[in-house]
């Protein structure tokens, strides 16, 4: 039997390790099964293919059942909770699973060197062990606790508490029955023991429409590209040999819906498409469509990088966009940002409880221009996680290029600082040589991977070798936006 500590722990969210505890467990010559229900009467205990092996007892009234079952073997377990008003609820116990990552998920995470995280953090639906559900992982290595919360437990962190990976700082949870749709968000308990506001899922594929700040489980893109011959003409070209004219525009006012609201792709796509063609452009500039929680900010305060705006539709939306401007003859490229993000409570901004994607000091940590958080670019983890972000637009929406957004800002230390406001790097200089080198290794890792993608650096100052290869001391970017010409016609 569990001890009082035991049950205190759990019922009261403070279990840091509940696959210890929770599930199925041998005990004496036999096994025993623990699942928290709140409001439950009772439980019965089934096997998978809805064989009884028990009846569990309460062992206190906030819902915590725990009692033996007859099994050959350990597995995972479907349990039936009846209520007071006679309604049944069938929940398999997701801490019958083992994990998902690997040892080398987080040999390559820890190193900052891992190449596929889209394909591993977030929520992704899978079928795992036989059964179907999501896998879901984040990472948040000064954490305490971290729970997946969503209608599916009430939002109940109690009822979703993960699995700790200790070497990386990730954690993650296989959720049988979960489909795409389910809104969700992370519960996360500090290492002082406080419980933080509901965090959104930094690698989201798919969020709801603001005011609303929850992730949305995504399903695989639903799109069967036809762009072959736009991708394998700008794949053989040279860019810089190609006469190249660009219309930018923001999705959310070039044009608006006959009730005045956002287009969405589809309409975007209707209009927008063969205006472009028309007017003679060989590409369209999007301003940011990452997901951003307030509309005057252009997209340009984003706090979800991995997510498609929800204004414009779903993501397969934007996937059919991208295909249409391609079978046009038309490119996409997308402002991306970077450089900074904003505080939110629901985002980025200490999300374990500590300055774990920005800096913690501010005099390297707060823009004073936007009032946002920076990125700390010397971190590994957040290097990696900006690198993958670049990656994934590419390959996961045929994107044609990045336009990265302030890139002076990040360059300089003391950037709209005045002296005494920033901290120089360990030359004595305002160079900040650790944003330097992940624009270096994100042009590296971006050229490498999609021979014909562009990168364009938004960069006002005479930085030198802005665009020439990082192997002779450049940032590696394809070009640098011309931010005289654009003032002077304007």
């Amino acid at each position: 039997m569990l001890t009082g500590e035991q049950i205190d722990r759990l019922v009261e969210g403070r279990d840091d390790d509940p696959f210890a505890t929770f599930g199925v467990h041998p005990a004496d010559t036999g096994f025993t099964a623990c699942v928290l229900l709140p409001g439950a009467l009772s439980v019965v205990a089934q096997t998978l293919d809805g064989k009884a092996v028990g009846e569990l007892a309460a062992l206190h009234p906030a819902g915590l059942f725990h009692g033996k079952v007859v099994l050959r073997k350990r597995q995972p377990l479907r349990y039936i909770a009846r209520y007071a008003d006679g309604s049944d609820y069938a929940l398999i116990d997701p801490y019958g699973f083992g994990p998902v990552l690997g040892p080398m998920d987080d040999h390559f995470l820890a190193e900052g060197a891992h190449a596929r995280l889209f394909d591993k953090m977030g929520a992704h639906v899978m079928t795992h062990e036989g059964v179907a559900g999501v896998h879901f992982a984040v990472w948040a290595p000064n954490a305490r606790r971290v729970s997946v919360v969503g209608d599916f437990n009430q939002w109940d962190g109690r009822r979703g508490a993960m699995r700790h990976r200790i070497d990386s700082g990730v954690w993650e949870i296989f959720l049988p029955a979960i489909e795409p749709g389910a809104p969700y968000k992370f519960e996360i308990v500090g290492a002082d023991g406080v419980t933080l506001p509901l965090k959104a899922d930094p690698f989201a594929y798919k969020s709801e429409l603001r005011p609303s700040t929850a992730s949305i489980v995504a399903g695989p893109l639903d799109h069967s590209w036809g762009d072959a011959r736009h991708r394998d003409y700008w794949q053989k070209a040279d860019a810089r040999r190609e006469p190249i004219s660009i219309y930018e525009v923001h999705a959310g006012s070039w044009q608006k819906a006959d009730d005045g609201g956002f287009l969405d792709w589809d309409e975007m796509a209707r209009r927008l498409i063969p205006y472009v063609v028309g007017m003679g452009f060989t590409h369209i500039e999007f301003l940011p469509i990452s997901e951003y929680p307030y509309d005057p900010s252009w997209g340009y305060q984003t706090l979800g990088l991995y997510a498609p705006t929800a204004r414009f539709g779903d993501p397969a939306g934007l996937a059919r966009f991208v295909d249409g401007a391609h079978r046009a003859g038309v490119g996409v490229i997308l402002d991306w940002v970077p450089a900074h993000f904003p505080t939110d409570e629901h985002g980025l901004a200490h999300f374990d409880g500590t300055a774990l994607y920005e800096h913690a000091d501010p005099k390297k940590g707060f823009h004073p221009d936007w009032n946002t958080a920076i990125y700390n670019f010397g971190r590994r983890e957040v290097a990696q996680f900006l690198v993958n972000n670049a990656l994934f637009w590419a390959e996961r929406y045929h994107v044609d290029g990045l336009r990265v957004d302030a890139v002076a800002s990040m360059l300089y230390l003391d950037y709209s600082r005045e002296p005494g406001e920033w901290i120089p790097n360990d030359h004595g200089g305002r160079e900040n040589v650790e944003a330097v080198a992940f624009l270096q290794e994100m042009n590296r890792a971006l050229y490498a991977a999609q021979p014909g993608i562009m990168t364009i650096a938004e960069e006002s100052t005479s930085w030198p070798n802005v665009s020439h290869p990082v192997e002779s001391g450049g940032l590696g970017f394809g070009f640098k936006w011309n931010m005289g010409f654009m003032h002077d016609t304007l």
